[in-house]
């Protein structure tokens, strides 16, 4: 891979990651005012488990806030799921 491919492929949090820099680019998606993580979530993401209150503190939420965004989530993949494999109980004969 050419210099030039290869940063292409590098992502901001990458770099900011190998770099132990803190970024600033507030209009980034993935961008939110927390240092010890760089201001990245993707690089917080990165940190391990961490509990409800963890994380609706990272945040600025409750933790039952986080809780409720949690369920509609998997509700979200578990229809996902649901449209792509059909239900297996259903074609048992």
């Amino acid at each position: 891979m050419s210099k030039n491919n290869q940063q292409e492929a590098t992502t901001c949090f990458q770099a900011h990651e190998d770099r132990g820099l803190v970024c600033n680019k507030s209009s980034c998606r993935q961008w939110f005012e927390k240092p010890s993580c760089l201001n990245c979530a993707l690089i917080g993401a990165k940190n391990g488990s961490m509990t409800l209150q963890e994380i609706g503190d990272t945040f600025g939420v409750t933790r039952m806030r986080i809780c409720q965004i949690e369920k509609s989530v998997l509700n979200k993949c578990k229809r996902q799921v649901d449209d792509i494999i059909p239900d297996l109980s259903s074609s048992s004969s």
